[in-house]
């Protein structure tokens, strides 16, 4: 297993440094009035090209030790091509928006769903309870609507893992985290496949993001989003399938923060009268930009406030994620305990909106 994280690592870290010195002219094109754009200079946008490789490189090595006889017992079979090949139309649409700009939300939604269509079909990913008795007690709707669940987690994680990549390794390192706690869980019911497979996404996440945190250099763009929301939710979702100790709340509390970030995002939108694929500066990470993090510095330097301010909004947002990480870790397999916890973070995490919203922020919270 650590043979595959240090080609993840350093095909990721290689091939994003190329990235940063030839793909200048692709960061040209991407416009300057964005509402979610909070850097100065043209920065590539395609880190989800390093990502995909390191990955794709470290599946391969994995695949040949296999069938070189596997001493470390982590049968990476076909079945991991398979994961990759479900994965391609969600990672190619977020690609195509990145290089053209011209890709519309319903398109990229189309080409998410169809990653999920191909799980679904191809890898037989099936949510098959939700440990809530009378519910998982009705025959007739099984397993209909755990692959309805299935469909809805793979072809919305994506999005909601490009809706909160707006900061210096934001996205990156909630990635990072979530895979690791995925990993362990996977070592405690003796998965070493999907341990593999979740420490190699931990892996090429890391050589990425000396990258792009804290200078910014270069971006993981709507692809590396898609492609972290693509091999999560698949992840998670054979996990649970796999496993009967663990419980189907656990990945929805490991990633409760992107989930709720979207569907609240959607509902403010929708009752503003605006259309929910509308990008906005209204996301939570925004609002801490804006109103929690001070200006550093007191000069003219205009860019480099904006990149301080920048590197200093995703600790935030590290910290809430922790939060949600720990106990699901810990209560993994005790599904009312995580229930609670869902909950517990939807009403905290619209409470501080609000909160930062009507200027009611504590000042121990300002930096």
């Amino acid at each position: 297993m650590l043979i595959l994280c240090v080609f993840a690592f350093f095909i990721t870290t290689i091939i994003s440094g190329l990235l940063v010195r030839r793909a200048r002219r692709h960061a040209r094109r991407y416009p300057g009035g964005m509402p979610q754009r909070f850097h100065k200079g043209d920065v590539p946008r395609i880190g989800g090209v390093a990502l995909a490789c390191g990955m794709g490189c470290a599946a391969f090595v994995g695949m040949f030790n296999t069938l070189r006889g596997d001493v470390a017992n982590l049968n990476l079979g076909w079945w991991s091509i398979v994961w990759g090949l479900c994965m391609i139309p969600a990672v190619l649409g977020g690609l195509l928006e990145d290089l053209s700009q011209r890709m519309s939300v319903r398109w990229r939604f189309l080409l998410t769903f169809t990653s999920a269509a191909l799980a679904v079909w191809l890898l037989g990913a099936s949510v098959p309870r939700l440990d809530i008795g009378w519910l998982d007690g009705t025959t007739w709707l099984w397993p209909w609507l755990g692959i309805g669940i299935a469909l809805l987690a793979v072809a919305g994680l994506p999005h909601a893992l490009n809706i909160i990549d707006g900061y210096n390794g934001l996205a990156c390192m909630v990635a990072i985290i979530v895979s690791l706690a995925l990993a362990h869980v996977s070592l405690q019911v003796n998965d070493r496949a999907l341990a593999a497979m979740f420490v190699v996404t931990a892996a090429s996440s890391g050589g990425f993001l000396l990258w792009n945190y804290p200078r910014g250099l270069i971006f993981a763009g709507d692809s590396g989003a898609y492609l972290w929301g693509s091999i999560l939710s698949i992840g998670c979702i054979l996990l649970v399938q796999r496993h009967e100790e663990v419980s189907p709340w656990f990945p929805l509390l490991l990633l409760i923060y992107p989930v709720w970030e979207t569907l609240f995002s959607m509902y403010r939108k929708w009752v503003r009268g605006s259309s929910p694929g509308m990008a906005d500066a209204l996301h939570f990470h925004q609002l801490i930009y804006r109103r929690i993090v001070q200006r550093v510095f007191d000069d003219d330097n205009e860019a480099r406030d904006m990149l301080m301010r920048n590197n200093r909004t995703s600790p935030y947002l590290w910290a809430y994620t922790v939060l949600t990480v720990l106990p699901a870790v810990i209560f993994w397999h005790t599904s009312w305990v995580l229930m609670l916890f869902c909950v517990f973070f939807a009403i905290t995490y619209t409470a501080a909106y609000v909160a930062i919203v009507r200027f009611k922020v504590p000042d121990w919270l300002r930096w």
